[in-house]
């Protein structure tokens, strides 16, 4: 199942998709998330799905898909990208942050550099959804509590990061410095096979500057669900954002992309 967040007059509303190119609205789903909607709503969408009459609408301005929750972030966490940094990969775990929600922007609006920084990466990522509240969950129970993925853009300050790692929550809370979505697809569309080979890549301007599958991760998806749930309490709609195979430098006038085959792209123009 797939679905996604448009903005309609007064809000967002639902929509989920039909498979042949066409959204449908939903009613009495007031969120993306998460128990009612996978179990008890799961039903009452099959069947809007199949009768009510399509839109025309396009993922290219979709809403970010986050109507509540966190967004922690795995660091360093492909092979590849901790040569872009010249930095050695955690050994104990992944590098970790937590940013604000005031950060989201949804896709196709415009990324605006701050004047703090003289070097901003963006860099394309796989995201988990949570799906229900949840603590200390198991590596081996990691899909009890996730109820999709999505596509993620992270940009990072990251001559800031390169003076001082301990700033990496202030170099990753500039306004429209994160986009997640377009649409989330639930879990049950990848057994782990498919999610392993799961393509992401950061694209600029046409140019795929990094590329790896999610087989190239230290640390795995289950492995990241236990460590951002170790000790602590995490809200439905939290988005766990799983590393990056590389970043791109992103100047004004470019276009920026998160391409995550078989999930989603997000396309960004720089202010």
């Amino acid at each position: 199942m797939r679905l996604a967040r448009f903005a309609v007059e007064g809000g967002y509303q639902i929509f989920a998709s039909r498979g042949d190119g066409g959204w449908v609205p939903l009613s009495g789903v007031q969120g993306l998330l998460m128990n009612d909607l996978l179990e008890s709503h799961r039903t009452t969408i099959a069947d809007q799905i199949s009768a009510a009459r399509a839109t025309s609408r396009t993922l290219e301005n979709a809403a970010t898909i986050m109507d509540s929750g966190d967004i922690w972030g795995a660091g360093l966490n492909y092979r590849g990208h901790s040569a872009d940094l010249n930095a050695p990969q955690p050994a104990s775990g992944p590098g970790s942050y937590l940013r604000p929600r005031s950060c989201l922007i949804g896709n196709g609006q415009q990324i605006s550099l701050p004047s703090q920084s003289k070097r901003v990466t963006a860099e394309a990522e796989l995201g988990l959804i949570v799906g229900k509240t949840c603590k200390n969950v198991s590596r081996d129970r990691w899909r009890s509590v996730i109820v999709g993925v999505t596509a993620v853009l992270d940009m990072t300050a990251e001559d800031v990061i390169r003076e001082n790692p301990r700033y990496i929550p202030w170099a990753k809370g500039f306004d429209t410095f994160c986009s997640v979505g377009p649409q989330l697809v639930t879990l049950d569309e990848f057994d782990d096979a498919a999610l392993q080979a799961i393509r992401v890549s950061t694209v600029r301007n046409g140019e795929v500057i990094a590329t790896a599958t999610v087989s190239d991760m230290k640390y795995d998806l289950g492995y990241l669900v236990e460590y951002f749930t170790a000790g602590r309490t995490i809200a439905p709609g939290t988005v766990i954002c799983t590393g990056t195979p590389g970043a791109a430098v992103i100047s004004p006038g470019d276009v920026i992309k998160a391409v995550v085959d078989g999930v989603g792209t997000l396309s960004h123009t720089v202010a």
